[in-house]
Order: structure tokens, then sequence, then C-alpha cells
């Protein structure tokens, strides 16, 4: 019998930035780098990781992202992949509008009740943005057999394909939460993904700290 190869992706959440402190949503809003919070918060990060032993590094192409992911990349001296497939939901004419304001809209209250029906103004479906994120974590899960690797990627994107793996349905993956900056560990195993942790923040440095 063969050795069982288990991969391993960590997935990361890009850390705190101006959009979030300001209650926007991003979507892909260019030139939003991390803030002064989100830089420690990265560092942080890439500190607990530094001796894990990591394969390879793959970001979303948004700055927010690839900037949280040079902290995960450098102690390892890889060079970080892009993948469109692992950017931010393509939110439309939301994009850059105050959480605030659209939360009022019944779209918002479908967004969090059905999301499988949901799509932005303008933009991507739930099921288009999760579909893309599957797709993009199945090549890079393909491409390193039995390897550990570092993903980092955005919120709604992530929650997505975590209900996926875990068999949750699409319309109850608004319940999970993934957090700036946070960790979570999917292993993939010959009888199928597990769960190692999620949302792990135990890194992060309490705010002024």
């Amino acid at each position: 019998m063969s050795e069982e190869k288990t991969t391993t992706l960590l997935l990361i959440r890009h850390a705190h930035n101006p959009l979030l402190d300001q209650r926007r949503l991003g979507g892909w809003t260019p030139d939003v780098h991390l803030s002064e919070r989100g830089r420690g918060e990265a560092q942080a990060l890439g500190a607990r990781l530094a001796k894990t032993s990591i394969s390879a590094v793959y970001s979303s192409p948004l700055e927010r992202a690839f900037e949280t992911a040079e902290y995960v990349a450098g102690p390892h001296g890889l060079t970080i992949q892009i993948v469109d497939g692992l950017g931010e939901s393509h939110c439309g004419e939301w994009t850059g509008r105050p959480v605030e304001e659209v939360v009022q809209t019944d779209l918002w209250r479908q967004f969090q009740l059905l999301p499988s029906a949901a799509r932005f103004p303008g933009g991507e479906s739930i099921v288009e943005m999760q579909a893309r994120l599957v797709a993009a974590l199945e090549a890079i899960r393909a491409a390193h057999p039995g390897q550990t690797v570092a993903v980092v990627s955005h919120s709604d994107p992530l929650k997505s394909a975590l209900a996926h793996y875990m068999g949750i349905a699409l319309d109850l993956f608004q319940r999970l939460v993934i957090s700036p900056a946070s960790l979570t560990e999917l292993a993939f195993t010959r009888l199928g993904p597990r769960l190692m942790r999620c949302n792990d923040c135990a890194h992060i440095p309490e705010p002024g700290a």
C-alpha cells in the first residue's frame, strides 16, 4: 500500500487595512495597503509560521493580501504566486460603499439569509465566488501533493470555500467567522478534507500592546 500523502492548506485572511477601519466594502478596490495595525498582525503571523515547513505561498492579486503574504513568504525565501481566483468578491456597484449604507437594503439581507441567490449589483454572485475559490484551491492542492501551502485571500471567499469542504450549505456560510490575519488549516487526506483549526488568531497582538 502506498504511503498516504496529506496536503495541508493554510488559509489566511489578509490583515487590517484602512477600508476595514472605515467599514467600507473593499471588493477589488486598487491600492489598498495594510495599515500600521495590519502590518503588526502580518508580522506576527509570519513569525508564527516561520518554523512551519511551507512549500509555497499563494495570494490574491490585491495589495492587502499580497502584503500579508510577503510576511509569510519572507522567512522561507519563497516567491509569492499570484492567483486571480483567490481575489475578493467582485462587488460591482457596491465597491467602496460604506457598510452602514448597504445594510439597509433588502439585497444585503439576502446576502445574509439566502446568499446562494444573491448577486452584487453589476458584480458576481456568491455561487460564482465560491466556485472560483474552490477551483483555485483545488488547482493549488493538485500542484502540491503531500506538502503544506499557505494561501492568502479574503473573508467571504474563504468562508465560502470552507463551507464547501466542510459540507455546510452555502446559505449558512455567513455563520462562519474569518478574522483579519487569522489562520485556518485544512488537511486533505485520502478520506477527505479535515478541519484542523479555524479562525486561529492566537498570534495577533492586542491593539495598543
